[in-house]
């Protein structure tokens, strides 16, 4: 068995799932630790490390691993193993992928990784890494519905989802190092490779018009981060980013014919990858060309995450990843996490009083932001609103998109600092767009009425409604929270009236 044992069948329901956790993936171009605080929905991250080996190069046209490369990553490995140690990790799987899998010298590589890691390692076969990266986009985004490109160093795999429906996948050598090896650094070559291997992908690039393509790897990722720099976006989270094709297309275009050094954040990419992103960029468009989605969508989620995933029981694997780690936050960071709690049937019942539809996503949505709604009180009063930002629309969340981390980080901003318009944050307000930008400010107008009502405490809310009926916004007091009635919380209700064009009264029995 090794130091570390590997993930066991059933690993969510033994006795030690509180303990972190860790997955190593040896892949054709990196190495990477990633330990998580626990098993859950929605793990976070503790610790993250990545030594950029190049094991898969010139594999395919050698046929064997490179020495300094298999030296680099048994001492990444050997590393690895004394972090694992030093973090208390009781649970340890390493994945092997294409290099190692295509390699003439790759199973006494293996064995040396064995020894070096402490722990067995898995080898994916090219289907069993296509359904572990699939898994991962699964876990990592609400109701996707698409197909899931993960390119690698070495190969790539595309795979349809839907839902929490894993369809067939294919694996090709059209990773950025098996690219520039095969084509010999040529991208005219490589783009010919790219457009011959895609036939095989037929089946699941058929199904792609009008749907989401999830990019998944390190290549995309670093693509998506110039894309964001050459448009100045605000958000620099990759997980969720979203780009029309037609965009994405004249921007890989740029990246296949300029001097990579000359694009605006490179140094923001490792020196490694660089030379592999017009290779990216040319697997890409070739995807977009033929699939012709709606959208491509970053994945920060993939293999690893994917086997997480795969080790959750059928209850735990259908909670929602955001409401889950909302209610961790609200645990670790409210006042009163009960408050939180009271929140979502406060205000479900406003809601449910008001005329206008509330869709599923929107209502998930308004569930998550009451659960962060204190997360920032320890702050001075004057920086709460800023704080709740910085913290909410950077956080480590999945199964949420950016217009929803607008909203989420604009809902609670707005509880702090009021909800005339002009105190929204005028990127976060572009990015949310005009809906959730109302629907941010209805809620905001919610919470600047609960506050003050429960002082931040639970146990409060359920006996005092806030309601819209025949025209009128009312609170309703009982009569143990009659003396509550003031100038300043009436200002509240009768702000909260405004946004929907009613008046606001409180009622004291």
């Amino acid at each position: 068995m090794g130091l570390f044992p590997a993930f066991p069948a059933g690993f969510a329901a033994t006795g030690d799932r509180l303990a972190p956790v860790a997955i190593i993936d040896i892949g054709s171009n990196s190495v990477r630790l990633v330990a998580y605080d626990r098993m859950s929905r929605s793990p976070t991250p503790i610790y993250n490390e990545k030594v950029l080996c190049g094991l898969g190069r010139n594999v395919l046209t050698t046929g064997r691993l490179n020495e300094e490369a298999v030296r680099r990553a048994l001492g990444a490995l050997a590393r690895f193993r004394i972090l694992c140690r030093t973090m208390g990790v009781t649970r340890l799987s390493v994945l092997a992928t294409a290099a190692a899998r295509d390699a003439e010298n790759g199973q006494a590589f293996l064995e040396a990784a064995e020894a070096a890691c402490g722990t067995r390692i898995e080898l994916l076969s090219g289907r069993r890494e296509a359904e572990l990266s699939a898994l991962g986009v699964i876990s990592g985004f609400h109701a996707p519905d698409g197909v899931v490109g993960d390119m690698g160093g070495g190969s790539l795999e595309l795979v349809d989802v839907r839902g929490a429906v894993v369809g067939q996948g294919v694996t090709m050598p059209l990773g950025g190092l098996a690219l520039q090896d095969l084509s010999g650094g040529s991208l005219k070559k490589a783009a010919k490779l790219v457009r011959e291997h895609m036939r095989k992908a037929a089946p699941q690039l058929e199904t792609l018009k009008g749907r989401t393509f999830y990019a998944v790897g390190g290549t995309w990722r670093a693509l998506a981060r110039l894309h964001q720099a050459a448009r100045q976006y605000p958000l620099h989270v990759m997980h969720g980013y979203t780009v029309e094709p037609s965009d994405e297309l004249s921007f890989l275009q740029v990246v296949e014919q300029s001097d990579v050094m000359q694009l605006q954040d490179v140094d923001a990419i490792s020196e490694a990858r660089r030379p592999l992103l017009a290779y990216g960029a040319v697997v890409l468009e070739e995807i977009i060309r033929v699939g012709r989605p709606r959208e491509i969508a970053i994945s920060a989620s993939g293999v690893r995450e994917g086997l997480l995933y795969e080790q959750l029981d059928r209850e735990e694997r259908a909670v929602d990843p955001l409401l889950a780690s909302a209610s961790e936050l609200n645990q670790l960071r409210a006042r009163s996490p009960a408050h939180g709690e009271d929140l979502l049937g406060w205000t479900d019942r406003f809601v449910a009083s008001l005329d206008g539809p509330e869709t599923a996503d929107e209502r998930r949505l308004r569930h998550a932001a009451c659960l962060l709604s204190d997360v920032g009180w320890r702050a001075h009063p004057d920086y709460r609103g800023e704080q709740s930002i910085a913290l909410i629309q950077n956080a480590a969340f999945v199964g949420v998109d950016h217009p929803g981390r607008a909203y989420l980080a604009l809902a609670v901003a707005l509880r702090h600092e009021g909800i005339a318009p002009e105190r929204a944050n005028p990127s976060l307000r572009a990015m949310a767009g005009p809906r959730l930008f109302e629907r941010a400010r209805l809620l905001g107008g919610l919470l600047r009425v609960a506050f003050p009502l429960s002082a931040a405490m639970g146990g409060v809310l359920g006996t005092a409604p806030v309601t819209a009926v025949d025209g009128r916004l009312t609170l309703q007091l009982p009569p143990d929270l009659r003396d509550l009635n003031s100038d300043r919380l009436l200002n509240r209700v009768r702000g909260l009236a405004r946004l929907v064009g009613m008046d606001g009264r409180i009622v004291a029995a």
